[in-house]
């Protein structure tokens, strides 16, 4: 895995703290992997070999 650093605004943080309270991740890191996951399942359908960018495997 690679670590990337980014900004995100507060709204976006509390909300990402929410969850975690909740119970329904464990971090919020966590929530971040799910939500680009999510995002690249809905844009490329599911299935796409990147390997322009250097990654061939299935999104799950």
């Amino acid at each position: 895995m690679k670590l990337i650093s980014v900004q995100i605004p507060e709204a976006y943080m509390n909300g990402l703290d929410e969850l975690v309270n909740y119970g329904y991740f464990p971090n919020k890191s966590e929530a971040i992997r799910s939500a680009i996951r999510d995002m690249l399942k809905n844009e490329l359908g599911g299935f796409r070999s990147l390997r322009n960018e250097g990654i061939s495997e299935k999104i799950r």
